[in-house]
């Protein structure tokens, strides 16, 4: 799993990042100016979609440390819900706290505010079960989200749409969205990484996986994008070392995420401030 603690002790000095910038093979590289990672700037301005991106802060309520991950408006009835990875919200048995969305995040700015979590949702798998790899395809998480009395897409504009895909199912092109900190990223810039995405697990709600990416630390929670649509969150990674890395997407289909999602957006329509 790709969050980022932010902690000097966590930025390897060993040359572990030295050895991450070649485990994407040169030919495998689809993005353009793409480094060996396949993750390249996007530039400013942001298009509507990349600004729908932004920077998911949290606190670990053992270690204190503050806990970096992407995420993403989605599209809602309740216009105020933000799709992450759970294991941005709930890892190892706790659950973070102090979420904070800053949507269209840039060079350590975030244009449309700080917006705090008043709830959160992981599947109940992920919340009651030890972790084990089997858990991957349920690593998604929502969180709604509120700042006055004007939702969160009022702001941002209308949120991303979601492609709910079936089993078996191939994605050509998609562009993972990310805040990658540590070695060689700084953490404040939007990036970007184009990769054909296969099925890795079949089994519900699935996972797909794509070797043209290889996520670093801070990557967790971005977006997906197929077009205008979401349609996974980065996950996970290969190890840093291996040098035909892979990124692992939990895709958004199955009854799973769909009851998680109406789930929420209910909630935050009864609950969004009057």
């Amino acid at each position: 799993m790709l969050r980022l603690v932010l902690s000097l002790a966590l930025l390897d000095p060993t040359g572990a990042s030295e050895l991450s910038l070649r485990s994407v093979p040169e030919q495998r590289v689809l993005t353009p100016g793409g480094d060996r990672l396949g993750y390249a700037p996007v530039a400013a301005p942001h298009t509507s979609d990349h600004r729908l991106s932004g920077v998911l802060l949290s606190r670990d309520p053992v270690t204190g440390g503050t806990v970096l991950c992407g995420g993403s408006v989605i599209r809602s009835k309740s216009r105020s819900l933000v799709l992450t990875a759970a294991h941005c919200l709930h890892d190892k048995g706790r659950t973070l706290k102090r979420v904070t969305f800053l949507p269209g995040y840039e060079e350590g700015r975030p244009p449309f505010g700080a917006w705090r979590a008043v709830r959160t949702w992981v599947p109940d798998r992920w919340r009651s079960e030890p972790y084990s790899p089997e858990l991957l395809p349920y690593d998604v998480g929502l969180v709604g989200v509120a700042r006055g009395r004007r939702p969160l897409e009022d702001v941002t504009g209308r949120g991303l749409r979601t492609l709910r895909t079936r089993r078996g199912t191939s994605l050509g092109g998609l562009e993972l969205l990310g805040y990658p900190a540590g070695r060689h990223y700084p953490g404040t810039e939007l990036y970007h990484c184009v990769g054909d995405a296969v099925e890795a697990i079949s089994r519900e709600p699935g996972l797909l996986v794509t070797r043209n990416c290889h996520a670093p630390a801070g990557a967790s929670g971005g977006p997906a994008l197929y077009g205008d649509l979401v349609a996974g969150v980065v996950s996970s990674s290969s190890p840093l070392h291996d040098q035909s890395g892979f990124t692992v997407l939990a895709r958004l289909g199955g009854g799973t995420f769909n009851q998680m999602l109406t789930r929420s957006d209910r909630w935050m329509r009864r609950h969004r401030p009057a």
